[in-house]
């Protein structure tokens, strides 16, 4: 049996390697794609992602939902303990019946001043009539005197009545003025305490805003992606609880030069092909051109092509077909995105949209 000799392993592994060699650089060089006039690049399936947190301070008191779960929007999915919330409402709402009281005993007192105010007035027009008809008597007692019909202390009885109904009218106007300052104070304090009832209302309605936001629902509708907390225990406000991804919103980032990022307008179409259903060619739009250069993401480009600055781009799958196959739709899968450099030119066949039925 012929052994080969060390040189002629050494050839054949020559063979080999040069073969790879050739077979990479083929592969690296090699111009792939349907011409000059489209453009690719590498990027990933993404999706709008919402925390569902807790708004104020407390324990968890139960999680209606489980990791991969489909919620719609305004879906109750969790409940944080309110018993101490619940017990604030309660006091809130004792403080707002004693306002209330409060309130109608103050419109009691603006009825009582306008009462007194009433009175007042009565007097006056009483007073008004006694000095009237007590002048009238001290001019006839003056012109019987002068008549000799009377008697000078007659005449000095009518003046000092005249005085007397005089003060007696002043006082009666003091008296009207005091009445009515007491009803503008009353009602100053009505008005106080209609305040205070308000601000006793506003406080339960704001004690019940945060019992209703204790009862945690979907934003939207999406996939439950984590359960970030777990029953019981208790978080700061803002602790997050559940972290829901939309479906519906749905895009894949990318990278591309210079030269094809300033051919690229917001609405150009894209095709996305999946590197895990490659079969698929999914429809898209360009949502987004940055504005600036950057250097690519590690798991997006090779080494060598991290070195170059490149422009982010945003392609949006339509909404619609992410609704009709919502159950397939993942996040996080690798693919290509191909954009059009030419309005005039055609999608190759290759390119054509090939959706699921």
């Amino acid at each position: 049996m012929n052994i080969p000799s060390r040189r002629s392993l050494y050839s054949v592994l020559l063979i080999l390697l040069g073969l790879a060699v050739a077979w990479y650089g083929w592969k690296y060089f090699h111009r792939s794609g349907p011409g000059d006039d489209f453009a690719s690049g590498n990027g990933r399936i993404e999706a709008t992602e919402i925390d569902v947190a807790a708004k104020l301070p407390g324990r968890i008191d139960d999680i209606l939902v489980n990791e991969g779960d489909f919620v719609v929007a305004g879906q109750l999915l969790a409940h944080m303990q309110t018993q101490v919330l619940q017990a604030q409402r309660d006091e809130a709402s004792a403080q707002k019946q004693q306002l209330i009281a409060a309130v109608a005993s103050a419109q009691a007192q603006v009825a009582v001043r306008e009462s007194d105010w009433q009175a007042t007035q009565a007097q006056i027009a009483q007073r008004e009539s006694e000095l009237d008809a007590a002048q009238r008597r001290l001019k006839r007692s003056e012109t019987l005197v002068q008549e000799g019909a009377s008697s000078i202390q007659e005449v000095d009885d009518d003046r000092t009545r005249v005085r007397t109904t005089q003060a007696a009218l002043t006082a009666a106007n003091a008296q009207a003025r005091a009445a009515a300052a007491a009803i503008n104070a009353a009602r100053m304090q009505a008005i106080g305490a209609a305040a205070t009832v308000t601000a006793a209302s506003a406080t339960v309605a704001r004690i019940d805003a945060d019992i209703n936001d204790s009862a945690l629902t979907a934003p939207r509708s999406g996939r439950i992606q984590y359960r970030v907390a777990q029953p019981g225990e208790v978080l700061a406000g803002g602790g997050k609880v559940l972290n829901l991804v939309d479906l519906s919103d749905v895009y894949m980032t990318f990278f591309v030069p210079e030269t094809v990022a300033g051919k690229l307008a917001i609405g150009s179409d894209v095709r996305l092909i999946l590197d895990a259903a490659s079969q698929y060619v999914i429809p898209a739009k360009v949502s987004y051109v940055a504005s600036t250069a950057q250097f690519t993401p590690k798991t997006v480009e090779t080494a060598n092509e991290r070195q170059k600055l490149m422009f982010r781009v945003k392609a949006q799958i339509d909404r619609e077909l992410l609704v009709k196959h919502l159950k397939l739709v993942k996040t996080g899968l690798p693919g290509v995105a191909w954009v059009k450099l030419s309005e005039q030119t055609e999608w190759p066949a290759e390119l054509n949209v090939k959706v699921p039925q």
